[in-house]
C-alpha cells in the first residue's frame, strides 16, 4: 500500500535529496495523515459518547490533534522546498525541522491535557459502558495507527526526516494507547472494573514520552549536531587518496536542512609543491563531494614540511598523544631549531567528551614529550573535535 501510494504521488522517489520531490513526499504524508485522523477522531468520538469514557474522548481529540499536526507537516516540507533567496541564501530547509519540532511540541500538549483529565477521572470517578460498537471503533484504530506508524517510518527513513520521524513515533504510541484505552474498557464491562483514569493517566504517559524524543530529534538538528562519523570517514578516505594531499583536519560541518549542507577542512599539502597543480587538485575535490555527497565545500591548504626527521618526530609526539587517549591527534606539526632548545609547535584534537581539561592534557603530553629530550619545548594549541568518533 505505502509503495503504491508513493508511485502514485511522486514522480521520482529515489531522488531524495530534490527539494522538489522531498515536497511531493510532504503532501502524500500530509494528505494521509489528515484524512486517517480525521476518520479516526469522528470514530473515537463516537465511541467515547457512546460509552461515557474520558479515555476515548481524550483519545479521540488526540487524533484532532494529529490531523492538525499533519497540516503542519504539510506546510513545512512545502515551505522547505522554497529556492534560496536575499534574505535565505541556504534555502530553506531547516523548514523541515521546524515542522517536527512544531509536531513534537503538540504531542507534549496532548499529553500533558489528556494525563490532567485522567487524574480528575481518578479522583471523580464515572460509570463507564463500553458497547461491541465502541470496542470494534477502537480495535479498527489501534490497526490503522499501526498502518500510519510503518507508512511515516517507512518516508521518514527513506527521506531522513525528522518530521517524518516525530509523526511515526507520534503514531506508535498513539496505537499503544487506544490499546490500553481498550483493554480498560473491556476489563469494564466484564470484571466490574473501574481503571479508566488510570488507564488515561497511562496513556497520557506513553503520548509525553513520544513527545519528548521527538522534540530531542528535531532540536538536534536546528542546535547544530556533528557529522555522522562514517560519512567523516569516508571523506577522509577520498581526499587523501588524490595526489598531493598528506591529510585533513579541522572538519566543520554545517546542516542547512536536508539536501543542503556546507562544510569545510584544512587539507595538509607538501611545502615545496607545485602551488597551482595543488590548487587544482583541491578544486577537483571540492566539485567530487558536490557531486557525490551534495556538500559545498571549501577546503582551506596547509604547507607542511614531510623531512625524514620531522616526519619521525611528529609519529613520535602523536603516540605519546595516543597514549593518553587514543582518541587523540596532531596536525599541524613543525619544529623551530634554536641555539639550545627546539620548539616542537602543533595542535592537539580532543573529543568534546575528553575527561580532561585543556590545560591538564597540555600538561600531560608537555612532560611525555620532555621525556624525549630535555631539548624539546612544546607549543601546544588544544582543540576540540567537530566531529565525534567512536574507538574503532
Amino acid at each position: 500500500m505505502t509503495q503504491r501510494l508513493i508511485k502514485w504521488f511522486v514522480r521520482t522517489p529515489e531522488q531524495v535529496s530534490d527539494p522538489r520531490v522531498r515536497q511531493q513526499y510532504g503532501r502524500l504524508a500530509g494528505a494521509v495523515g489528515i484524512g486517517a485522523n480525521l476518520l479516526l477522531f469522528a470514530g473515537k468520538l463516537l465511541a467515547g459518547l457512546m460509552s461515557a469514557s474520558v479515555a476515548v474522548v481524550a483519545d479521540a481529540f488526540n487524533n484532532l490533534s494529529d490531523a492538525g499536526t499533519a497540516i503542519v507537516t504539510l506546510v513545512g516540507f512545502h515551505l522547505a522546498g522554497q529556492d534560496a533567496d536575499e534574505e535565505h541564501p541556504f534555502g530553506h530547509g531547516r523548514m523541515e525541522y521546524l515542522a517536527g519540532l512544531v509536531v513534537s511540541l503538540a504531542i507534549l500538549l496532548v499529553g500533558f491535557e489528556l494525563g490532567k483529565a485522567s487524574v480528575k477521572k481518578i479522583f471523580y470517578p464515572q460509570d463507564v459502558e463500553f458497547s461491541v460498537v465502541s470496542c470494534a471503533i477502537l480495535g479498527a484504530a489501534v490497526l490503522v495507527k499501526l498502518w500510519l506508524y510503518r507508512f511515516n517510518r517507512t518516508l521518514g527513513r527513506r527521506l531522513g526526516s525528522a518530521a517524518m520521524a516525530a509523526t511515526a513515533a507520534d503514531s506508535l504510541s498513539d496505537a499503544a494507547a487506544t490499546a490500553l484505552v481498550l483493554v480498560s474498557g473491556l476489563a469494564a464491562r466484564w470484571l466490574q472494573i473501574s481503571v479508566d483514569g488510570y488507564m488515561g493517566l497511562l496513556v497520557a504517559c506513553i503520548i509525553f514520552r513520544a513527545g519528548f524524543q521527538a522534540a530531542k530529534e528535531t532540536i538536534d538538528p536546528l542546535l547544530g549536531r556533528p557529522m555522522d562519523p562514517e560519512l567523516a570517514r569516508d571523506i577522509d578516505r577520498l581526499v587523501v587518496e588524490h595526489p598531493h594531499i598528506l591529510g585533513i583536519h579541522d572538519l566543520v560541518y554545517h546542516d542547512y536542512g536536508p539536501g543542503r549542507a556546507m562544510m569545510s577542512f584544512h587539507a595538509e599539502v607538501p611545502a615545496d609543491g607545485d602551488l597551482l597543480t595543488i590548487h587544482d587538485v583541491i578544486d577537483h575535490i571540492e566539485r567530487e563531494l558536490k557531486q557525490r555527497n551534495g556538500i559545498e565545500t571549501v577546503i582551506h591548504m596547509d604547507p607542511v614540511v614531510r623531512d625524514e626527521h620531522t616526519e619521525q618526530l611528529r609519529m613520535q609526539v602523536e603516540g605519546l598523544a595516543k597514549q593518553i587517549d587514543p582518541r587523540l591527534s596532531i596536525h599541524d606539526f613543525r619544529t623551530t631549531a634554536g641555539p639550545i632548545h627546539t620548539n616542537l609547535l602543533f595542535d592537539l584534537v580532543v573529543p568534546y567528551s575528553f575527561r580532561m581539561s585543556d590545560g591538564q592534557v597540555r600538561q600531560e603530553l608537555t612532560e611525555r614529550i620532555g621525556g624525549l629530550s630535555d631539548k624539546y619545548y612544546a607549543v601546544i594549541q588544544v582543540e576540540r573535535s567537530f566531529v565525534e568518533c567512536k574507538e574503532g
